[in-house]
């Protein structure tokens, strides 16, 4: 049985970018933070700090918003994702805007990020949150469930009124290592058609061809990086958006057509139930090529 510990950055990193939604130059530094702080986004323009926590969970509209006294912060489900996935417990997230920068519109970048940082080993032990029983939200023909498992596991299904999309599936266990190959460089899409509307909205208005792919009546005007890519990132999306969870998860989700909205409710039905999943701060580890890895049943 070994404890996990949490882990922080070694040093403070920084880059720059434009916000997807709201087309605004951004600058973007993560800082380490101390142990049991978690993820903090800092509007350095405000003065204000919101906990990355489901808690703070504002808006869903095309993108996770996060706010607390009047600040949003908001598009942090690519760099949620990756910071989960690469081991980052505590993190100061400090922004000179309310959007995180789009980036490539992949958590490759972010992850580029974090490992030219480099990890501290911090001394307190990381909790993982074990689901204990299923847990299930639905909105007409979506919905998505949480089921035990000793892994974190996502299965997703997509399906668009659009002959590239009728239909993709795929399940992939999450690691550091399976979503830094598999899963981090797939992109944000959307559809031509729905650009000019999104505009009207106040929204894509920093989308491009170079930060998200962009789908025509005949395919996408991008170059695939996976010819799966689409449902790809929407596992990104999940794994950015159940990290409000606030801790790594032990549970196997499964999702058809799902999307921010039913992501966030599921991990605020997750936490409403209290029967339903309990902290361990403990984990075996599995023999080399081993997909079973057990969990020490030692709650906090």
């Amino acid at each position: 049985m070994n404890i996990a510990f949490q882990q922080t950055l070694r040093r403070q990193v920084s880059c720059a970018g434009i916000g997807l939604h709201s087309g605004s130059k951004v600058s973007l530094t993560l800082k380490p933070a101390a142990a049991d702080t978690g993820v903090v986004f800092r509007r350095a323009d405000l003065g204000i700090d919101i906990p990355a926590n489901i808690d703070h969970v504002t808006a869903i509209n095309y993108a996770t918003v996060l706010g607390k006294d009047g600040a949003t912060v908001e598009t942090v489900e690519h760099l949620l994702a990756a910071l989960i996935s690469a081991g980052v417990d505590n993190v100061i997230i400090e922004l000179t805007q309310r959007e995180v920068p789009i980036m490539d519109g992949s958590s490759a970048p972010f992850l580029f990020l974090i490992q030219e940082a480099g990890l501290k080993k911090q001394s307190a032990a990381r909790g993982y949150l074990k689901v204990l029983r299923p847990i299930s939200v639905a909105s007409g023909d979506k919905h998505i469930a949480i089921y035990p498992s000793d892994h974190f596991k996502v299965s997703y299904t997509i399906s668009f009124d659009h002959p590239m999309l009728r239909h993709q599936s795929r399940t992939m266990r999450i690691t550091e290592q399976t979503f830094n190959d598999e899963i981090a460089s797939a992109r944000t899409f959307g559809f031509l058609k729905e650009v000019e509307w999104m505009r009207q909205q106040g929204l894509a208005l920093g989308g491009s061809l170079d930060n998200a792919i962009v789908i025509g009546d005949t395919g996408p005007l991008n170059a695939l990086r996976f010819d799966d890519e689409f449902v790809r990132h929407k596992i990104l999306d999940a794994v950015g958006d159940l990290a409000l969870l606030g801790r790594p998860v032990l549970g196997h989700v499964v999702a058809h057509r799902a999307g921010h909205a039913l992501h966030t409710q599921l991990a605020k039905q997750l936490l409403s139930e209290a029967d339903a999943c309990t902290v361990v701060d403990s984990v075996a580890v599995a023999a080399a090529g081993s997909d079973a890895v057990p969990v020490a049943a030692r709650a906090r």
